[in-house]
This record gives structure tokens, sequence and C-alpha cells, in this order.
């Protein structure tokens, strides 16, 4: 059987499923910043950025399993290792961060980062005939774009 459980050619979902991996990667590195900028960001800012930055790495917790369960939709195996995630994300451990200026910043070149990563995977989504795919990271990458533009101005 050459098509998927969906209906979509099973050679062509190859790239998209290892780019949703890479994906799913960068998610979590992200969301292992945002944690960490939610328990030890500092200053005058705490009362604001605190819990902003809690509502931040829960809806990265919902977009991580979402990507995981389109990742076996497509017939893939989701990578669920860290050492995986660390080899694979385009996020980088931003560690000892702890003023609120610093940690919006990582904030604004995290999502930067995850939306180039998501269009892309729309891309070879689309090459692929998955709408499915492409509609998921599209609706990310429109509501990151506003978070952006928030994260922004109170970087002034």
């Amino acid at each position: 059987m050459s098509t998927n459980q969906i209906g979509l050619e099973k050679a062509e979902l190859t790239p998209v499923i290892k780019a949703l991996n890479a994906l799913l990667s960068s998610y979590h590195l992200f969301y292992i910043n945002v944690r960490g900028y939610h328990w030890n960001v500092k200053g005058e800012h705490f009362f604001t950025l605190h819990p902003k930055f809690e509502e931040l790495y829960t809806e990265l917790q919902l977009q991580i399993d979402e990507i995981a369960e389109r990742i076996l939709t497509l017939g893939g195996t989701p990578l669920h290792a860290y050492s995986d995630f660390a080899e694979r994300s385009s996020i980088k451990e931003n560690k000892g961060v702890f003023d609120g200026r610093g940690c919006v910043e990582g904030v604004v070149k995290g999502l930067q980062t995850l939306i180039e990563e998501q269009r892309a995977v729309a891309e070879l989504a689309e090459e692929a005939s998955d709408q499915g795919t492409s509609d998921i990271v599209t609706g990310y990458v429109q509501a990151q774009e506003k978070e952006i533009w928030m994260y922004n101005a109170f970087l002034g």
C-alpha cells in the first residue's frame, strides 16, 4: 500500500514527518527555555511576565502534543528523547537568563525560529498534498506573529 491511513502518499510524507520531528524538537527546547524564564524571571516586571510565561508554556504543551499526534496520523513515530530533541532542534538552551528583558528577548527569538521552521514545514506539506499539517502550522504562525508583536511592544 503506497498511501497511509488518511490517503496520502507515504513516500511524499517522509520529508514532512522528518520536518515535523525537527519542529517537535524545537518546540521542546523552546518549552524548556520558557519554563526557565517563568521560574527565574526577576525584576520590576516579575508580576507581568511570570504569568505571561506560564500562559505561553501551557500553549506550547498543547502544540507539542498536537505535533506529535500529527506525526502519528501521518504514519510516523514522534521523537521522545531529550537527546534526539537536542540534536535536531533549531533552538538551543538559553541558560542563566533572569532579567525580564533578556527573557522576553529569548521568547521573541524562539518564536521567530519556530515561525521560520513552520513556514518550511507548511511548504513541504503542501508539496505532499498534506493540507492538515499545513493548516496546523499555519495557524501556529498566525498566533505567534501576534505574540512577537506584543512582546516587541514590551521591549519598546
